[in-house]
């Protein structure tokens, strides 16, 4: 980060100190990446940054920087640090994600299983009632439901056989590698009328299916009830060359004594 400039006045001193700024950043630079003089910053009284361009390869944009200060009433200029920072053009990393907020929805895809969310408040126990507003029910009703024609039996069963034999059925790559199928997820939404026994709705942002049409069979890896199995770490196998264990020699006094050398024992005795 580039430090904010002061309001203090150009000293001269240190302002004329490029070439000790420059001489400074020899050993630390790599050989042809100090480029031109850029400028001097004042820091502060007394404190002042030398700017010197970057021409490392991949540092478009970056700066050497090399602050100098002097003391009150001297003459001479003092290194006190080199840094190379980022300039306002300069090519940066990313911000910082961390691990547990980089998934984001629409990441979920054949095979990937979501870790289970005991509290997840956008679900509760299935043996309560949610509202009437679940309950199929014809609060109104017209002749030929306000539409001067609507879908046939066979219409519905076009439409239901391509649904099911598509990506929403349980023949897809994501619903052959799911954990558990639709029909026992929370976030399922079973459809109203002569499709509900088969079809339904995801509601889970999470799903690659959210939004859509599903099969009561379908499934993914965001189902609620699914959970991700802790994988055990690889163990490791024993050292071919085992540095740890000390061989012991049994003299005939009965003495027991290490090897002098280290290594490991010729004699008799046990090892």
């Amino acid at each position: 980060m580039t430090p904010a400039a002061t309001s203090s006045k150009t000293d001269a001193v240190l302002a004329d100190a490029v070439a000790l700024a420059r001489a400074e950043l020899e050993p630390v630079a790599e050989p042809g990446t100090v480029g031109a003089h850029l400028g001097v910053e004042m820091l502060g009284e007394r404190l002042a940054m030398h700017w010197f361009e970057c021409r490392s390869p991949g540092y478009r944009g970056w700066r050497w920087g090399v602050s100098v200060a002097r003391v009150s009433r001297s003459r001479t200029a003092t290194v006190c640090e080199t840094n190379l920072l980022p300039g306002p053009d300069a090519v940066l990393a990313p911000e910082w994600v961390p691990y547990a907020d980089r998934l984001a929805p629409g990441d979920i895809g054949a095979g990937d299983v979501l870790p289970y969310q005991p509290d997840d408040p956008n679900l509760e126990p299935g043996f309560e009632a949610t509202g009437d507003e679940d309950v199929d029910q014809m609060a109104f009703w017209e002749l030929g439901l306000g539409r001067p024609r609507v879908l046939s039996a066979e219409g519905r069963e076009v439409a239901a056989t391509r649904w099911y034999d598509g990506e929403p059925g349980p023949t897809a790559e994501v619903a052959q590698k799911a954990p558990a199928q639709c029909s026992t997820c929370g976030y399922f939404l079973p459809m109203a009328g002569a499709l509900r026994a088969v079809f339904g709705v995801c509601a889970n942002e999470w799903s690659p299916s959210d939004g859509r049409v599903v099969s009561l069979d379908h499934g993914c890896g965001a189902h609620s009830e699914a959970d991700v199995t802790p994988q055990k770490p690889t163990p490791v196998p024993d050292p071919v060359l085992d540095e740890l264990a000390v061989d012991i020699e049994v003299h005939a006094s009965g003495a027991a004594d290490a090897p002098s050398d280290g290594g490991p024992s010729t004699g008799s005795g046990p090892s």
